[in-house]
């Protein structure tokens, strides 16, 4: 009975570890993300995913425009046909622009090598078509990261990029406390995790930039 217990521990230990290790971009395991820049001084970084979204983005644009705001948009390739003036602008107006994937697929994370690959070079190709620049900035979908993502990126030469405050504004419906939970973890050098595709991401934007004003 001794020996099952102690088994049934170390294998609950070992799932709590890989799970860690696979969905908190923040813990560096399986590859190492750029989630916070301490030195930064009063600054910190605004990141959206899951865009563009004809409707919200330029919303966004227009508010990080109306404060004179730069932030980092990883896009999902899917959505940019039919979109390509929105990403257009994002680079006019001098916002950064990252690799999201192709599709965003719910199974990415389990994609082979080659399948996994393929996918984001098809969305940094979408890219390319509208602004000419090879972008070497990702995103990992839901922000999991695992053995195949990390020989996918250390092949490809990205740079990955996490955050240190996710909002949790696709599950929270409630934009104050979406604003508390920020407030509550900003520092210096702070990266936000926002998505532009909301229908509330402009007004909770205008909120988050006020607070950290």
């Amino acid at each position: 009975m001794t020996v099952w217990i102690v088994v049934i521990a170390v294998f609950s230990t070992v799932s709590t570890f890989l799970f860690y290790a696979s969905y908190s971009i923040q813990s560096n395991i399986y590859l190492k993300a750029f989630n916070r820049n301490p030195k930064a001084g009063m600054v910190v970084a605004l990141t959206f995913d899951d865009g563009p979204d004809p409707i919200q983005t330029p919303k966004v644009l227009d508010i990080l425009k109306d404060h004179n705001i730069k932030a980092c948009f990883f896009c999902i390739g899917s959505k940019i046909a039919g979109n390509e003036h929105i990403i257009q602008r994002i680079i006019d107006e001098g916002h950064l622009i990252g690799n999201h994937s192709y599709s965003h697929a719910f199974n990415f994370p389990l994609y082979s090598l080659t399948k996994m690959k393929n996918d984001i070079l098809k969305c940094n190709s979408e890219i390319e078509k509208v602004t000419h620049i090879e972008t070497k900035l990702f995103r990992p979908p839901f922000g999991v990261t695992n053995p195949i993502i990390s020989r996918m990126v250390k092949k490809m030469g990205f740079i990955v990029i996490g955050w240190s405050i996710r909002s949790f504004d696709t599950s929270i419906k409630n934009p104050q406390k979406i604003l508390k939970r920020i407030e509550r973890k900003l520092s210096p050098g702070s990266v936000i995790l926002l998505h532009d595709r909301l229908n509330f991401s402009d007004s909770l934007l205008i909120e988050i930039v006020n607070a950290i004003k």
